[in-house]
């Protein structure tokens, strides 16, 4: 089997890309992680540093976390696949569904660097990877918002059905949020030992994004069937 990293957001794509895989016989091994050059927050979605690392404790797989601008996120990138190679991993999951120039970056540059790649989610219908997603079992809110698109009302909703039938109604947003419109965190799931409990967040702005900051959590350990 395959020893795999995935290149983690900390929201949906990500996470139901790591599931796929894992049911597929993958073993992911490492969690990888870029953030801001203050190490702060997620270079993609804004979410704190250390509420990505609580995610990893919460699922056990370790998370590898590089700070980096974005003029510098392919030579990060590579490094951090260099790194990883070295303790035996040989690919990457990533959760692109259908953007042609994400899917030809991923192809590019894991073949410079020497390992396999796999898309799970590539070309799956919205419908369909949102009813996936959720009928696994997964938890996801949103902690991020285009300012211009959805009112900061949206924060902090979960991902289920009702959200799906809301969004629809806005005909120019993409369901998935592939234009950015929107962020997750994923708080619970089957692959989640632990499950994440928000306790104190604050609605702010930033850079045109309303942004839910999450400033107190907790790590709950989840029952088992058998308890």
């Amino acid at each position: 089997m395959s020893k795999m990293f995935v290149s983690w957001s900390g929201g949906k794509e990500s996470c139901l890309a790591c599931y796929k895989a894992i049911q597929d016989g993958f073993v992911i091994s490492h969690l990888l992680n870029f953030v801001d050059e203050n190490g702060e927050r997620s270079r993609s979605h804004g979410i704190r540093t250390e509420l990505l690392r609580a995610q990893s404790d919460a699922i056990g797989i370790p998370i590898v976390q590089r700070c980096t601008t974005w003029k510098r996120y392919e030579v990060e990138f590579k490094k951090a696949i260099s790194e990883l190679k070295q303790v035996g991993v040989e690919g990457g999951v990533f959760g692109d569904i259908d953007l042609q120039e994400h899917r030809d970056w991923v192809e590019r540059v894991c073949i410079e660097a020497g390992i396999k790649f796999i898309l799970p989610l590539w070309l799956m219908k919205r419908e369909k990877l949102l009813d996936e997603f959720t009928g696994a079992g997964f938890e996801a809110i949103i902690v991020a918002i285009k300012a211009n698109v959805l009112g900061e009302g949206w924060l902090g909703c979960k991902v289920d059905r009702k959200f799906m039938r809301n969004l629809s109604r806005h005909k120019n947003i993409d369901l998935c949020g592939e234009a950015g419109e929107y962020h997750t965190l994923i708080i619970d799931g089957p692959i989640f030992k632990k499950r994440i409990n928000i306790l104190e967040s604050a609605k702010t702005l930033r850079n045109g994004r309303w942004i839910l900051d999450i400033t107190s959590y907790e790590l709950v350990e989840k029952r088992s069937e058998h308890d």
